[in-house]
């Protein structure tokens, strides 16, 4: 898969730029998040890059037979009817595996949103564990994770260094790509 995935991102322009080695276990914060594309470049750039991230499903989609293809690229069903939250089910999956990297959007959707959702760093705080800040520059054709942050616990300063990080990038769909002021 990953002689395929590459040779399919170079012959539509992509190119990597990886600069920091990957952490054992990460949550990956992935934005902008404009397009559905986003899903299928991320699939194909991590494939490429022989390298493995999960991503959050809903358990209800995980019957016969997509319960296979789904836990083949890496879903992980949330379990909305436990008691515990996805914060608290996502630092268990953590603590039960050597490594671990678990891609998550903080826009949650691909419309414009204001403000984003701060799960990726709850998760990253409970399970102690840093975020790799992973971006997809329509623009360049790059897909890029050229820095690793360590939350501090300090959540508004924290928002402001990751948020920063992509002021640059253009995004597939820039009109739905907002940074908090």
């Amino acid at each position: 898969m990953q002689k395929i995935s590459n040779f399919i991102l170079k012959s539509l322009g992509w190119k990597f730029v990886i600069t920091v080695p990957e952490p054992p276990k990460s949550v990956i914060c992935i934005a902008p998040h404009t397009s559905n594309w986003d899903f299928f470049v991320g699939q194909l750039s991590y494939w490429a890059l022989g390298r493995d991230a999960s991503f959050l499903i809903k358990k209800s989609w995980f019957f016969f037979p997509l319960n296979y293809f789904f836990g083949a690229i890496g879903g992980v069903p949330i379990d909305r009817s436990k008691r515990t939250t996805v914060t608290d089910q996502m630092a268990e999956e953590f603590d039960k595996r050597d490594t671990f990297h678990l891609a998550i959007t903080p826009e949650g959707t691909r419309s414009l949103v204001k403000k984003w959702k701060m799960g990726f760093y709850y998760i990253a705080v409970k399970a102690n564990v840093p975020i790799q800040l992973a971006y997809f520059d329509y623009a360049k054709k790059e897909m890029g994770i050229t820095k690793v942050f360590y939350p501090t616990g300090d959540e508004n300063a924290d928002l402001k260094v990751i948020q920063d990080y992509y002021k640059d990038v253009t995004a597939r769909n820039p009109g739905n790509f907002h940074l908090q002021d």
